[in-house]
């Protein structure tokens, strides 16, 4: 990626990424997750933002919601990303609370002063067609409902290709190092017109 000398965020910028091992870089080598790829994308085109990585490997909605008032008093970022709920369908966690859960999560970041950004998730078929439509059609209704922004399906590209199988580690649940640059392109749209950054990486 060529950084570009026009590029530059609206004002000085923290973005909290609050997520499960999608983001906390498990299986990979460190430095090499999407997260830190996005700082340094960040840093190449000049933008004034500093990255807060507090994603835990196994993490639920109801972790997250738990954890999220702190983290928002001791960062106060700008921008929230929300990565979370994949393992409550794991878990077999009642969807109805998954989804309230991340409200209350979007509710209190927005109170806080940060604008929000909810990666969706979709479940592989053996959860069932309408339970997986419900469950991936909810961040893109929350993101609706309360006045944020969000990515359909964070693993596009990934989860979804022909290929599938190379863009994962061997457990076939996450995603590899090759695969992270396509996670940041997936997130970063929506994330660079929230956080005011122009330039192409």
């Amino acid at each position: 990626m060529a950084g570009c000398a026009g590029a530059w965020a609206a004002a000085p910028a923290t973005v909290l990424v609050v997520g499960d091992s999608l983001s906390a870089e498990y299986g990979l080598r460190r430095g090499t997750g999407w997260v830190p790829l996005l700082q340094q994308r960040l840093q190449q085109l000049k933008a004034d933002v500093t990255v807060v990585n507090a994603s835990i490997s196994g993490d639920t909605t109801s972790g997250g919601r738990s954890r999220l008032p702190a983290l928002l008093a001791q960062h106060k970022p700008t921008h929230v990303v929300l990565e979370l709920g994949a393992n409550d369908a794991l878990r077999g966690l009642p969807l109805d609370m998954t989804r309230a859960n991340l409200v209350a999560m979007t509710l209190v970041a927005q109170k806080a002063g940060a604008r929000v950004l909810l990666l969706g998730i979709q479940l592989p078929p053996n959860y069932g067609p309408a339970y997986g439509e419900r469950f991936s059609a909810m961040y893109e209704q929350i993101a609706k409902a309360h006045r944020a922004e969000a990515v359909p399906f964070f693993l596009r590209g990934v989860g979804d290709a022909p290929d599938a199988e190379r863009w994962f580690q061997p457990d076939r649940i996450h995603p590899n190092e090759q695969a992270q640059p396509r996670l940041l392109d997936n997130v970063w749209p929506p994330l660079a017109r929230l956080l005011g950054v122009k330039g192409k990486p």
